[in-house]
Parts: C-alpha cells; sequence; structure tokens
C-alpha cells in the first residue's frame, strides 16, 4: 500500500469531485502494488516523460497520471477522458496551464463559426 500526494492541479481535480467518488479514487491509487505497477494491468500505463516514468490510471471519466517515489505515489495530473490536455500529455506535446482551452466555451464557439463561413 502506497502514500498518496497530489499535485496543486490534481489535488484541485479531487476537492471538484463528491467525496464517494474522492474516496474512491484515493483507495484505487494507495492499494496499488508494486507487482501491479510493474505488470500489464489493462487500466494502468506507463511512459517516459522528461527522464520520469509516469504512470496512467484509468478511474472512470478521468486520467491520473502519477509517478511512483520511493514508497509514494505522486499525483501530478487528473485529467477528464478524452481531453485535449490528456491527450497532449500523452503526446508529449507542450501545453500550459494558462491554455486549458477545453474547459473555456468561447474557444469552442469560436472554432465552430470558423466551419460556418
Amino acid at each position: 500500500m502506497f502514500q498518496v500526494t497530489f499535485s496543486e492541479q490534481s489535488l484541485e481535480v479531487l476537492s471538484s469531485l463528491p467525496q464517494v467518488e474522492q474516496l474512491e479514487l484515493i483507495e484505487r491509487l494507495s492499494s496499488l502494488s508494486n507487482s501491479i505497477l510493474s505488470g500489464s494491468a489493462n487500466n494502468i500505463g506507463r511512459f517516459q516523460r522528461k527522464g520520469k516514468l509516469f504512470y496512467r490510471l484509468r478511474v472512470d471519466g478521468l486520467r491520473v497520471y502519477f509517478e511512483k517515489i520511493d514508497i509514494s505515489l505522486h499525483c501530478h495530473f487528473m485529467l477528464p477522458k478524452n481531453s485535449l490536455n490528456d491527450f497532449l500529455f500523452r503526446c508529449k506535446m507542450p501545453a500550459s496551464d494558462e491554455a486549458v482551452l477545453e474547459e473555456h466555451q468561447s474557444f469552442w464557439d469560436y472554432l465552430e463559426s470558423l466551419t460556418k463561413n
């Protein structure tokens, strides 16, 4: 069983969830074992980014990106599945916190207006 720590971004997403979902997510993370992380579980992916080994856990509509540091798991990001930021992070493209485009309806309205011209 691991101790779980959260980045500011992941803590913000976690706190926005209903309490029952928060507890379920933390339980799933803390109950992971070294054998699960080193195996080929269906819902856990692995990839290298900036010299770190990141894991991706699929939990309902969220993708939780974390790394194992000694006896703890540090959650770097919790992103909605199929979101632009999830795609950018998995594909190693740069994304800034200021440009979380999919969270702004005006951006999608603008793109939609381009197709109408």
